[in-house]
């Protein structure tokens, strides 16, 4: 609805209400667990980099029948962040980026680090050089760690439809749904499979 790319603070505010977007108040976002975190972390003795361990991104990233990508990244957050601060998530090729040419990525990790390196857009020029996605996401990822000492995680899919879920951190949850079969796992090298019609079937059944 604008010419721009991205809006903030009181201009995105003004922006939304104008959308007719539906506002919720800022109390209604501050929960027990978070105020019991900002407790903690006041004490003399505590490591705020503890208290971003429990934190979690949840991304996605896909491909229509068309060969349309698109990709979607929320954040965990960041405590005792200074005011002002904005992170990976909110900048295009940081947290997240999707092209038709060549596929779509999301994710997730120290935010800082992420942006140093335009982690998302990293991977994409590594596929646009042909590298297979598992390849790109590990060739990044690899640098991301030497280059600035970060670590982190990524989903990709490419505009043939193959994907990878890769990380350099110790664990990340990850999904994905392709010839309606669920390939899913947490763990380095860890990948279950089933079939979509049994995981929803466990579901409905509450397992």
């Amino acid at each position: 609805q604008t010419k721009h790319m991205l809006l903030t603070d009181s201009g995105a505010h003004l922006f939304a209400q104008a959308m007719g977007i539906p506002e919720t108040p800022g109390k209604k976002l501050i929960t027990e667990r978070s105020r019991e975190r900002w407790r903690k972390n006041l004490e003399p003795d505590s490591n705020p980099e503890e208290f971003q361990k429990d934190l979690g991104t949840v991304g996605a990233v896909a491909i229509d029948s068309e060969g349309n990508v698109a990709c979607a990244t929320s954040t965990g957050g960041l405590s005792n962040k200074l005011i002002g601060r904005v992170g990976d998530t909110a900048c295009i090729g940081s947290g997240g980026y999707a092209d038709n040419r060549s596929g779509a990525t999301s994710t997730t990790g120290h935010g800082e680090s992420i942006m140093k390196v335009v982690l998302a857009r990293l991977i994409l020029y590594h596929m646009e050089q042909g590298m297979s996605p598992e390849m790109a996401a590990d060739s990044a990822l690899d640098y991301m760690k030497t280059r600035v000492g970060g670590l982190g995680g990524v989903i990709v899919v490419n505009n043939s439809g193959e994907w990878a879920a890769r990380f350099s951190t110790k664990q990340m949850s990850w999904a994905t749904v392709k010839d309606d079969q669920l390939h899913y796992g947490i763990y380095a090298g860890e990948r279950h499979t089933k079939s979509v019609d049994e995981a929803l079937a466990s579901e409905s059944e509450g397992f």
